[in-house]
């Protein structure tokens, strides 16, 4: 229905049919070097508009079947690191378009009020291996469009509805073919699902689960600094049972304990994750400030240096700052590969500074498109196609000090991060609401603990 009731409509008549949105764009580059999409919304209707419900997507043709792309945020008024862009493969390929780049935003982009557009997008992409691209055969391209002007083909979905544009012919945004759509039918696969309800860091069922609780040395972390499995401790709350994390300090290595729980097999890759975990901003005692990071990640092991078939998916909560940020940050990052020594890094991450003390529900999905990042129902960051992981990974929470320069005092003082369960479905990418859907599911039936995923 959606498809072809909405082609036949001329663009600047969708979009008032809908009363959302307009899409504006010029062209910041001609070149073969990188294309330039800079972009504007328009929210036309009568009520404010949450950018974080709208969806953009400009189509291309690939200068090769095997090109891949990567995206990047010049500069734009909402902020970049309120800006996410993924690529997708179309399901009927055209003579000028077999991809799209997808715009979204975060939250943190805020809303536009009737009337009110975004200001500039100035948003650009280019080819992995750094080739020279050609954009004059691609579908949302116009040398000519040298100045912000209404055009029909971008399109823009608000809230999973078409509202404004022209996909090229058979390819719809809305779609339920599309086969990056997180409302597609499941595929096959297993699930882990853990409530933790065990009584202790030695509960036989804990390994009996397949869970480590670490106790052997390494990183990261401070120098001399020992994972402490006594200091990992389970209780109730709000009728749940919860997984508590302390980490503790008194100012040097040797006194420094941190904790870590991971799975002991690597065989999780595509499909979702799912925890809902605990910040803390604050010490639950003693003097404040210390440079913590909080964790929910997946990672397998570097083989060798740059090794191009590590993976690392993480999301990382610094209350107090550190890496050079001077107060709270919480970062999501998708890693490609690095060096330890000297350190190089390939990766991609989102970030948002502002406090996330308390209870969140994060999720990452991963398909074999992008990786994208939840926050309490809404999209964080998307990452490229270049990150995908090309082994399987554990499931890890940690809690752990990046140094001891944040608080330099000697008096003792503790951290928590607690965690109330953990998901994961094998080849599935499953919406924030299926996720919700199935642990309601699983607590209603009294489930506590369940793993069908097939060892890798």
């Amino acid at each position: 229905m959606g498809c072809t009731s909405l082609a036949a409509l001329p663009a600047a008549e969708a979009g008032a049919a809908a009363g959302a949105v307009s899409v504006q764009y010029h062209t910041g580059s001609t070149g073969s070097d990188q294309a330039e999409p800079w972009l504007k919304v328009k929210n036309t209707g009568t009520s404010s508009v949450a950018l974080s419900g709208v969806k953009l997507r400009y189509y291309f043709k690939a200068d090769s079947a095997s090109a891949t792309y990567r995206f990047a945020c010049s500069w734009a008024v909402k902020g970049c690191g309120n800006i996410t862009g993924t690529f997708g493969t179309l399901a009927h390929p055209t003579a000028t378009a077999d991809r799209y780049l997808e715009i979204g935003f975060s939250s943190g982009a805020g809303s536009l009020a009737a009337g009110a557009d975004s200001g500039d997008l100035q948003l650009r992409f280019y080819r992995s291996d750094w080739q020279s691209l050609n954009q004059r055969d691609d579908y949302s391209f116009s040398a000519a469009q040298s100045s912000y002007a209404n055009w029909s083909k971008v399109t823009a979905q608000l809230e999973g509805a078409t509202v404004w544009g022209t996909a090229p012919e058979g390819n719809d945004p809305t779609d339920p073919t599309d086969p990056t759509d997180p409302t597609d039918p499941p595929g096959p696969g297993g699930t882990l699902f853990d409530d933790f309800n065990y009584t202790k860091y030695d509960d036989p069922a804990i390994s009996a689960h397949g869970w480590n609780v670490r106790s052997n040395s390494g990183g990261p972390g401070v120098p001399g600094a020992t994972w402490a499995p006594q200091n990992v401790t389970f209780s109730s709350s709000g009728g749940n049972s919860v997984m508590n994390l302390e980490t503790s300090t008194a100012g040097t290595g040797e006194s420094t304990k941190q904790t870590e729980v991971l799975t002991k097999a690597l065989k999780f890759k595509n499909g979702t994750y799912a925890a809902r975990v605990k910040f803390s901003d604050a010490p639950k005692s003693g003097p404040d400030g210390d440079h913590l990071v909080q964790t929910f990640f997946t990672i397998n092991d570097l083989k060798a240096p740059m090794a191009d078939d590590y993976a690392e998916y993480d999301f990382e909560y610094l209350p107090n700052g550190g890496w050079g940020e001077p107060s709270n940050i919480l970062y999501t990052t998708s890693w490609e590969t690095y060096n330890p020594d000297p350190w190089q890094a390939v990766n991609q991450h989102t970030e948002s500074r502002q406090s996330y003390a308390g209870w969140h529900d994060l999720i990452v999905t991963i398909d074999n498109n992008s990786i994208r990042y939840y926050i309490d129902g809404q999209q964080f960051g998307t990452h490229d196609a270049a990150y995908l992981p090309e082994r399987p990974m554990s499931i890890n929470f940690n809690q752990w000090l990046i140094d001891l320069a944040g608080q330099t005092s000697t008096s003792p003082r503790a951290y928590d991060q607690q965690v109330d369960y953990v998901l994961h479905v094998k080849d599935q990418v499953l919406t924030p609401a299926q996720v919700a859907a199935k642990l309601a599911a699983y607590r209603s039936a009294g489930t506590a603990f369940e793993d069908t995923v097939p060892s890798s």
